[in-house]
């Protein structure tokens, strides 16, 4: 038998708890033998509930008892799931988890105490909710060299983009009405300032690009000043925009970005709309691979945590070989990225489009669709051209990045 302890009885840590008791039968069948739950950790009491009696407050119990196999992190944040997470290793036992933050700072960190005490620190789940992509990176793809990793990796502002777009429905009113049915946390700046989808994206870098890339390091910029008048734009030009999360391989550094981008109906990634998530990798042989599910939930999150149970389970006594290397990989000068832009401008139709060729070079225009304004798109350009020019031309209303 098989014993797990769940540190934190949220969201995920009571759904990980609910699919291993769901799905005993199969579980069993992979395994040949049961998973139990010795403990869940939780600083609250849960009176009359179905986990009251293996419910403890106190860690040093789990650590300390030999016969914990595994231990899940379901507590989120920093600390003390570091601690925790790094004392279960030490003691012998491998540790599955949902917490993106922790996977992003100190993941190659943890990996390494794993390797040393032969057990597996493993985190599916820390990305794209229920979708599968942390195993395909380490080991569908091992034959490839991967180019780049680009993502809607966050399903609150795609629900939100999703809802402006078909309801020509501003930001602020779309992001009350997503609080209102639980897609959208009360505080939502982590979601919607991008540092949520920051964080994905440096663990899928870090695991692509085979070192360690810091989310401190990368540029990231949300949904808040997306308006009804950008959604419009962007349906009259047959495109959608979408909060993109990419790592893209540069020599040897890369270029890591998260923001606003349209992009039209042939990108794989156009069709991926509500609360779902969808990766696409593009490697050298194989080219595009597309991963497509829901990105967050207490169930399908909890099943990619089970998912690695059951795999650590299977490996006691062996450590997975993940290439995800201490060094730290450069992000590389964020300004020397090149990108195309939409730009809505005040103005008549002849003033922007004079002021865009001074300032911005060849542009292509685009039809306006509010008044007092007009559009143009810019030829592929360096971040760093494009800042000055819009500073020097002045009048800007709104900028977004075209893939």
């Amino acid at each position: 038998m098989i014993q797990v302890a769940v540190l934190g009885y949220g969201t995920v840590g009571s759904g990980v708890v609910e699919v291993i008791r769901t799905n005993q039968e199969g579980i069993v069948r992979e395994l040949s033998e049961e998973i139990r739950i010795k403990y869940v950790l939780d600083l609250r009491d849960f009176p009359g509930s179905d986990i009251e009696d293996i419910l403890v407050h106190d860690y040093e119990m789990i650590v300390r008892d030999p016969e914990v196999d595994i231990v899940v992190e379901t507590m989120g944040g920093l600390h003390p799931a570091y601690e925790f997470t790094k004392q279960a290793l030490e003691a012998g036992k491998s540790v599955c988890t949902s917490n993106k933050e922790l996977v992003a700072e100190c993941g190659a960190d943890l990996l390494s105490i794993a390797a040393e005490h032969q057990v597996n620190y493993l985190y599916e789940a820390s990305v794209g909710g229920g979708i599968p992509i942390i195993r395909p990176l380490n080991y569908a793809l091992t034959a490839e060299i991967i180019e780049e990793v680009t993502g809607i990796l966050n399903g609150t502002t795609n629900y939100i983009l999703t809802r402006m777009k078909n309801e020509g429905k501003e930001f602020q009113e779309v992001l009350r009405d997503a609080q209102e049915l639980g897609y959208a946390e009360r505080n939502p700046e982590a979601d919607v300032e991008g540092y949520d989808a920051c964080r994905k994206i440096a663990i899928l870098s870090s695991l692509a690009f085979c070192r360690q890339v810091d989310y401190k390091d990368i540029y990231t910029e949300g949904i808040t000043k997306i308006t009804a008048a950008d959604i419009k734009y962007a349906g009259a030009l047959g495109r959608s925009i979408k909060l993109l999360a990419t790592g893209r391989r540069d020599g040897d550094g890369i270029f890591a970005m998260v923001a606003p981008f349209m992009i039209d109906s042939e990108n794989p990634l156009y069709m991926v709309n509500d609360v779902y998530n969808g990766i696409l990798v593009k490697s050298n042989m194989l080219g595009d691979t597309m991963y497509y599910g829901r990105g967050a939930g207490k169930l399908p999150t909890a099943s990619a945590v089970v998912a690695d149970v059951i795999d650590a389970a299977r490996h006691k006594g062996s450590t997975a070989k993940f290439l995800w290397d201490k060094r730290k990989l450069e992000v590389k000068d964020f300004g020397l990225c090149r990108n195309r832009f939409f730009v809505r401008m005040e103005g008549t139709k002849e003033e922007v489009l004079a002021a865009a060729g001074t300032y911005f070079g060849e542009v292509t225009p685009v039809e306006s669709q509010e008044a007092g304004e007009y559009a143009f798109m810019t030829a592929e350009m360096k971040e760093e051209d494009f800042a000055e020019a819009a500073k020097k031309a002045g009048r800007i209303i709104s900028r977004i990045r075209v893939k």
